[in-house]
């Protein structure tokens, strides 16, 4: 299998890059990015065949069956369609639009065509969260709580790297959409209810950089999620999970009890990096001809709720 990742040279690009290496039977073999001497030099390092600034240069290639997008937050829509209406199957990284009437045209787009497109919900692949999720599918828990914390220090505009970005991040289409779609693919159930509560607007960046959100899903369970850019100290997002069976702690790729004691997660998954799972389920998705855990229409339910979030915030 041939693929394109585009937005290459990016934080969440070179992770891509450095999962799709350890696939059996994958290969890159074109890579794009805005800036010539940087996607070239990239090509070079990991020889890759081709390079390109321009995704239609990419697109038209025979040796591209897929693309991986890894670009900034506002092409994700347009480039997934984009993607489809040159017969290619897309991963969009999350989140797949920033509007919700965006997330329903690139849902739109792959009925129409029957491709394979999913969204980049790593947190259904993570180990700890696997692990949680096959207890409750197994009916040995169920969920009372989840609360969240998503926390960063970016008063300016910088990436996962600390580079200048050239384009604006935000709390609620990005991050939040992390644990909103995960809190329902846990539960099993889209929330009756959700709101949300946000800070000051930053000045200069235009977004928010608080933000507290409450759900609720009609069996009962509910989800705290508090996310900020304003937050000195270690950042990333670390979710407790309380539960009728046990409290769990999981920090990425890691899980702890409520004891703060590691819980093996030995032979959840074939690796402990959830980038790789994710790529390794897109691309077991597309040669098996099914739909993929976490395509676009499954998290459409978390792009409605993000929705009704940011319309409650008035």
């Amino acid at each position: 299998m041939k693929l394109c990742v585009a937005g290459a040279y990016g934080a969440f690009g070179l992770k891509h890059l450095d999962a799709l290496s350890n696939i059996e039977d994958v290969e890159v073999t074109s890579v794009m990015g805005p800036t010539r001497a940087k996607i070239d030099a990239l090509a070079g390092e990991r020889g890759i065949g081709h390079a390109a600034t321009d995704l239609a240069e990419c697109l038209a290639r025979d040796d591209v069956d897929a693309v991986i997008l890894s670009t900034p937050t506002q092409m994700h829509a347009s480039q997934a369609i984009q993607c489809m209406e040159a017969g290619k199957h897309v991963l969009v990284e999350i989140p797949m639009a920033d509007s919700l009437a965006d997330s329903q045209a690139v849902v739109a787009k792959q009925k129409e065509t029957g491709l394979i497109a999913m969204a980049g919900q790593v947190r259904r692949f993570n180990p700890s969260h696997q692990w949680i999720h096959n207890k409750i599918v197994a009916g040995e828990l169920k969920i009372q709580q989840m609360d969240v914390q998503t926390y960063f220090f970016r008063r300016s505009n910088m990436n996962a790297k600390g580079e200048p970005r050239s384009w604006t991040d935000h709390l609620l289409w990005h991050h939040a959409c992390h644990t909103v779609d995960l809190f329902q693919y846990q539960t099993g159930e889209t929330c009756s209810q959700a709101f949300g509560l946000q800070g000051p607007i930053h000045p200069e960046l235009d977004i928010a950089m608080d933000m507290a959100i409450g759900m609720k899903t009609p069996s009962g369970a509910i989800c705290t999620l508090s996310l900020s850019f304003n937050n000195e100290g270690p950042f990333g997002t670390f979710f407790r999970y309380i539960c009728d069976n046990g409290t769990y702690l999981a920090r990425y790729d890691d899980l702890f009890d409520g004891y703060d004691k590691p819980v093996d997660l030995t032979g959840v998954a074939v690796s402990n990096n959830g980038i790789e799972l994710i790529d390794r389920e897109f691309c077991s998705a597309i040669r098996e001809g099914r739909e993929p855990n976490g395509s676009v229409a499954q998290v459409l339910p978390a792009m409605e709720t993000l929705d009704r979030i940011e319309r409650s915030f008035g």
